[in-house]
């Protein structure tokens, strides 16, 4: 990282982008900076431009313009260097279902360079971290959908990720499941992973986030710590009210 900018582990400026055919952008002159140890929540409806920024963040697309620097890295001039750095855990499950959690956990790191001696520490810890112990060794088709989730997150962590993606990682849980992950990803936090968290549960932003961004139709509406803004935008009553009345939506 810059030597004058310990912290900073994500810094977008100016990020653009519009596709070859059209002539609006999908994503306007985007600007944030992530700290160390941050749960940052990317907010918006469908269509609000989500997709795209995480897409550009997590080098998979280029923008139109502006620039983003990942541990004062340039994603965009350097996308090899970066990609070590970060780990994208998508919405879907992305992990093989005829192979125990376990598995799955050595197969990922592998793919990450991550030595035996080293990947079994590694694993062990990642166990013990989101709490799969007493599945490791169950097939992943056996698992409930909530231990899926958690066994998605600890296969990206396992190479100690500076900045972590989470796509939507509770759609379609139980709200005990839930309340579960969210408890896990908040302990990644507190270790020390600064982490970009995209979800429609507004109240799940609200419990974990200290700060957010809503978006809509590529443009940011809103950007601060989540306390500030739901007190400061109109005087709402949580983070939900403040989300519709910043995007128009209805209820």
């Amino acid at each position: 990282m810059p030597a004058d900018d310990p912290q900073s582990v994500l810094k977008v400026s100016n990020l653009g982008k519009r596709y070859p055919g059209s002539r609006k952008d999908v994503l306007a002159d985007l600007n944030l900076r992530v700290e160390k140890g941050e749960i940052f929540g990317l907010l918006g409806p469908n269509g609000a431009g989500k997709t795209t920024t995480i897409s550009i963040l997590s080098t998979l697309i280029k923008p139109t313009r502006g620039s983003v620097k990942i541990c004062g890295v340039d994603a965009l001039a350097h996308p090899l260097k970066v990609r070590p750095l970060i780990s994208l855990i998508p919405q879907e499950i992305a992990l093989f279902s005829k192979l125990t959690g376990r598995e799955n956990m050595v197969y990922f790191g592998t793919l990450f360079g991550l030595n035996k001696t080293a990947l079994e520490l590694k694993i062990t810890e990642t166990l013990g971290l989101l709490d799969l112990d007493a599945f490791a060794d169950q097939l992943i088709s056996k698992c409930s959908g909530g231990i899926q989730r958690r066994f998605n997150i600890a296969c990206g962590i396992l190479h100690d990720p500076a900045l972590i993606f989470l796509d939507e990682p509770t759609v379609g849980m139980d709200v005990y499941s839930r309340n579960a992950l969210l408890d896990r990803i908040q302990q990644l936090s507190l270790k020390g992973s600064t982490l970009i968290y995209t979800t429609h549960y507004m109240e799940e932003a609200e419990k974990i986030c200290s700060r957010v961004l809503i978006m809509d139709k590529g443009v940011c509406l809103a950007q601060g710590r989540t306390d500030d803004l739901i007190s400061g935008i109109g005087k709402c009553r949580n983070l939900n009210e403040l989300f519709l009345k910043a995007t128009g939506k209805k209820r």
